[in-house]
């Protein structure tokens, strides 16, 4: 339909969107302060969906931590804007590097339980926990890390809406997603204009 639209082979098409993907990589938000949540998920296509080629190369994936996914490192900002990357593992020594490049000091943070996220608080911020093992979402206080879940949901459904994306190219489409999220409240006219402003002073 886009080929027919604009009269592009399909190599080129492709290339433009590449292109535009690399572009929201680059448009990412500022480091965040306030009260933000963290957390870390894993994409990957479900193993029964997978053909039977790859499924005879691999077997069944673990569910959550443990798995051999692809883990995925977030921060979310209670006015919504989020950011997320692709990361090699899920201890402390990948995630706390990159809290303290993107959360500024003196930040609230909230995260699960999970051990990666232990000692942050000797680091400048404030630590808030939420224990999901206990069917703990919330405190009283309104410590959670619910919106960045619900980020990770859009995400799995629009990755999936795609048939599977090749592992190269996670980090394109990662991009994407989270620009699409970070502008949901532009109006379709404003997103290409934001766009075409990104790509002209890439191109300057």
């Amino acid at each position: 339909m886009i080929m027919e639209q604009v009269g592009f082979s399909e190599y080129k098409v492709l290339r433009c969107c590449q292109i535009t993907r690399g572009v929201m990589l680059r448009d990412i938000p500022e480091d965040f302060e306030g009260t933000v949540e963290v957390d870390e998920t894993y994409l990957g296509g479900q193993w029964k969906n997978k053909n039977k080629s790859q499924r005879r190369k691999e077997v069944e994936s673990k569910r959550g931590r443990g798995t051999t996914k692809q883990p995925v490192f977030g921060i979310l900002c209670r006015d919504g804007k989020v950011w997320a990357e692709i990361i090699d593992g899920v201890e402390s020594r990948n995630l706390q590097p990159l809290i303290e490049k993107k959360v500024k000091k003196g930040a609230i943070i909230c995260s699960d339980t999970w051990r990666g996220y232990t000692g942050i608080a000797t680091k400048g911020y404030l630590h808030r926990l939420v224990n999901h093992s206990r069917g703990e979402y919330t405190d009283e206080q309104g410590n959670h890390i619910n919106g960045l879940e619900g980020f990770w949901g859009y995400l799995k459904r629009q990755l999936s809406s795609r048939g599977g994306i090749r592992k190269e190219r996670r980090s394109l489409y990662l991009s994407e997603y989270v620009w699409r999220y970070n502008n949901r409240n532009l109006s379709t006219e404003e997103k290409i204009n934001r766009l075409l402003s990104l790509i002209k002073n890439l191109t300057n």
